[in-house]
């Protein structure tokens, strides 16, 4: 196994691509597997990879102390559903304790944060965003499958009472399942200091028809919420806040936001890598190029060459997706790259 990561390795042009953007924010799948099914995502019946085939612990903690060498300061843990990864609230105290890594936070579906909020903040987590497609049981269980309402509701106030925060709700707004429901997932941040955000749906393998006909853009989710709540006050000067637009109904403790990726991309202010569950940099989204880190790892590369491989793969990285010309990644699912 490779040893220390030598600060000597840290340079100022590492986290740079071609485009001139500072690539220092990495995305990390922890696991491919999921204990919910939604529509959106994947079929009812789908199959997992082996553990085997996975980044081991020791194995994605070296390249997370590699990626922190490089620059790399903020990292997001996703999935499939990360919470569902064995040993983990161990494993988030181990990457949160990397030097150099400023900014840890997850991307949750909440069912199982009921009991794991307070430990994994006790960790080191500093946030999470929350899956929250409905406010609906009966129809969050149709969008899921398997998920309970309930469950996930305890999981958020949990995450709250445990100090996860800024608390940000995700939801993905699915044609005939949910546009009715944007009003009301808006509303809670009347009362609540919660930012809840709307997220266009992108395709993917797996699921791409119900992703590409059933799309609702955002300019919709705006007026629906408008016809219900009043105007949505721009905030944050415009700027992006992450990949959202940020906005405020009148009075309102939380904010709401838009993630646009169909109809607004926001390319040119991308600064994020992914890091799959099975040792893949991704470096766009929607892209399907990928660099293989977990093969000549467990072949014996030494740091020099998997170092050169991350600065290769970040220097290509992509300017931007290709929706509008119709290009469609179909070699992995969306919970096989992570939120």
């Amino acid at each position: 196994m490779i040893g220390v990561i030598n600060s000597e390795y840290i340079e100022a042009l590492m986290s740079f691509d071609r485009f001139g953007r500072h690539i220092h924010y990495l995305r990390i799948s922890l696991t491919d597997h999921c204990n919910l099914r939604c529509r959106y995502c994947m079929p009812e019946d789908m199959t997992f990879r082996p553990n085997a085939e996975m980044l081991q612990d020791d194995e994605l903690l070296l390249l997370v102390r590699l990626f922190a060498s490089l620059g790399f300061d903020k990292l997001r843990l996703t999935g499939g559903e990360p919470t569902v990864r064995a040993q983990i609230v161990p494993l988030v105290q181990a990457i949160t304790a990397t030097p150099g890594i400023r900014a840890v936070s997850m991307t949750t579906n909440g069912v199982l944060l009921g009991k794991l909020a307070q430990p994994l903040k006790a960790a080191g987590l500093q946030r999470v965003n929350i899956s929250l497609d409905t406010l609906n049981p009966q129809r969050f269980r149709q969008l899921t499958r398997w998920g309970s309402f309930d469950q996930v509701w305890e999981g958020i106030l949990a995450a709250e009472r445990a100090g996860l925060t800024p608390l940000k709700l995700n939801a993905v707004v699915v044609r005939g399942y949910n546009e009715a429901d944007t009003a009301d997932l808006a509303g809670l941040t009347l009362e609540h200091p919660w930012q809840v955000r709307f997220i266009e749906m992108m395709p993917f393998a797996g699921e791409t028809d119900t992703q590409l006909n059933h799309v609702v853009r955002a300019e919709e989710i705006m007026a629906r919420i408008e016809a219900v709540h009043g105007p949505l006050q721009p905030e944050n000067d415009g700027q992006l806040d992450g990949e959202a637009r940020i906005f405020r109904l009148r009075g309102a403790a939380g904010q709401v936001g838009f993630i646009s990726s169909v109809s607004a991309p926001f390319c040119a202010a991308c600064t994020r890598a992914r890091l799959t569950a099975d040792g893949k940099l991704r470096l766009c989204l929607l892209r399907e190029k990928e660099v293989d880190l977990l093969t000549p790892l467990r072949a014996g590369a030494g740091i020099d060459e998997l170092r050169q491989l991350i600065l290769d793969g970040v220097w290509h990285k992509p300017w931007g997706h290709g929706l509008a010309q119709g290009e469609v990644a179909l070699n992995r699912t969306m919970s096989e790259i992570g939120g």
